[in-house]
């Protein structure tokens, strides 16, 4: 066990507040899961190519789990195939159990007997091969199941279990890899992306006991026993018209969690939105990954790394923002897409207004010590960063499914994995900012987070200036380029602040929490 891993974790009262009548960790379990083995998996085509070998090498017998948000059946694995429709549906005629939930994706509509494009296809394609894929659309209005996990079990040897948890979706536009050209599969997002949208993402590999928390998770969401359509009569009309069910059939005989299998120490943290029908594994909700973000930055002694995809909101800035007041050698970097992926003329400035409270109130808490950056591929095409990933103090991190939000923190269900020991923050931190600035792994620059803020603002200097200057040399090294978030205009603020509260960006706390400004 990591030394100091108690004191980064939230406490079993920590994560159950009962002030807000939260439930415990994962039907009951303890507030972390010691002797893991951690891996994580930058960049999509790194998690496909993984998830290939291991769904590859099961036997009859053998379990497969998997929640989505969005997948579509087609989406290559490996560049010249399988599709993932097709690896799971192989295996499950090979006699793998497969069980899924995937949520029923944005812009989805009828059409002829299936639910639009992604997620029912995908369902139907396996489940016509005997598995078993359904649509959960037990969520919260203008919320979403947006959990990406893969539980991976072995019937006859329990030391090869493994899961999947991050930001990755089993869709388009994933599968890029360091060069980011972009994944040939494009999903069309903002075209100053080009047609090919270049892509950051990242995921965890995890083996050891920690699976069985995993596929706790997984077992509370599939043992629910209200309708997956939630009684809402246009979810019930897609699931019939997908030819999936209202209930799941029963999971199997639960089996004791895998061995050790390594020295990291990971907690398990998850969002689950106050609804009616309530979750019965969390009656009022639950805001674990919030909590588990306030107590980290209230530790946060030299530098707190973000990358995400949105940073919106006063509240979740607020956090950060009260470590930085605390601590005056603390730094934060955080690394955004340079555009939203639908920054159309109602789409884009209420997130883009989210984002300009979030990071005015950073920087207002400790102007020079804030940095933000987005990126660009060596063509000058902007990265799109998807990935969900925040570390501290070289010490703890997380990868998830959830976005710097309130939507993340109190509306979407979501799921991530907290994880400390064995320098697996710090290797993970020195990798992702060797790539972004384009600095040799080994470079003596990247031991120490501390005076990262002057490295990220050489860099991204560098490569500014040399745009400005007309480009009449090679260009710099990196990727990093300063981040500035197109502006707001007044009238666009009037209709944008309320369109921003309730749709783009909801707070689904109880009001007592909010107005208190607790999760």
């Amino acid at each position: 066990m990591p030394s100091d891993a108690s004191e980064w974790f939230l406490s079993r009262a920590e994560r159950g507040n009962p002030a807000s009548a939260v439930q415990a960790g994962p039907s009951g379990s303890a507030s972390w899961s010691d002797g893991n083995l951690v891996r994580p998996l930058v960049h999509g085509a790194t998690y496909f190519a993984r998830l290939h070998e291991e769904l590859s090498a099961l036997e009859p017998g053998d379990r497969v789990f998997f929640t989505d948000w969005r997948g579509d059946k087609d989406e290559l694995l490996l560049p010249g195939g399988p599709t993932i429709g097709e690896l799971l549906a192989d295996i499950s005629r090979a006699g793998v159990e497969v069980r899924g939930l995937v949520w029923r994706s944005h812009g989805e509509r009828i059409q002829g007997r299936m639910s639009g494009l992604s997620n029912a296809l995908l369902g139907r394609e396996i489940n016509d091969a005997g598995g078993e894929v359904l649509l959960d659309q037990r969520v919260r209005a203008f919320g979403s199941h947006h959990q990406k996990l893969f539980v991976i079990r072995h019937t006859h040897d329990p030391a090869r279990d493994i899961a999947f948890v991050g930001g990755i979706d089993l869709c388009h536009s994933r599968r890029d890899d360091i060069g980011h050209a972009g994944d040939p599969q494009a999903q069309e997002i903002d075209p100053r992306y080009g047609e090919r949208p270049p892509w950051h993402d990242a995921a965890l590999e995890l083996r050891g006991p920690v699976v069985g928390d995993l596929l706790d998770t997984f077992s509370e969401r599939w043992d629910d026993p209200h309708p997956l359509d939630h009684r809402n009569p246009y979810r019930m009309l897609v699931q019939r018209l997908a030819d999936m069910p209202r209930h799941p059939r029963p999971l199997p005989e639960a089996t004791p969690p895998p061995p050790t299998a390594g020295a990291h120490a990971v907690q398990v943290l998850r969002t689950y939105a106050p609804k009616r029908p309530a979750f019965p594994f969390a009656p009022q909700g639950e805001r674990s990954i919030a909590r588990a973000y306030l107590k980290a930055f209230a530790r946060a002694r030299s530098c707190i790394y973000i990358e995400d995809q949105f940073l919106w909101s006063r509240d979740v800035a607020a956090g950060i923002a009260s470590a930085l007041r605390s601590n005056p050698a603390l730094q934060v970097i955080v690394v955004l897409p340079r555009y939203p992926d639908d920054d159309g003329g109602i789409s884009g400035p209420p997130g883009r207004l989210g984002q300009h409270r979030a990071v005015s109130a950073l920087r207002r808490a400790a102007p020079g010590r804030v940095g933000v950056f987005d990126l660009e591929n060596a063509a000058g095409t902007p990265i799109y960063v998807h990935a969900k990933i925040c570390i501290v103090d070289d010490t703890w991190m997380t990868c998830g499914s959830d976005n710097f939000n309130l939507r993340s923190w109190t509306s979407d269900s979501e799921l991530t994995c907290a994880i400390v020991g064995a320098d697996i923050a710090r290797d993970l931190r020195a990798q992702l900012w060797a790539e972004h600035l384009g600095l040799d792994a080994d470079d003596p620059r990247l031991s120490d987070a501390a005076d990262g803020l002057a490295l990220w603002t050489e860099s991204s200097d560098a490569l500014d200036a040399w745009r400005r200057s007309g480009r009449p040399s090679p260009r710099p090294r990196g990727q990093a380029r300063r981040h500035r978030i197109e502006p707001v205009t007044w009238l666009q603020r009037w209709w944008a602040k309320p369109l921003y509260r309730v749709v783009v960006d909801p707070d689904s706390r109880p009001g007592r929490l909010r107005r208190a400004g607790r999760f």
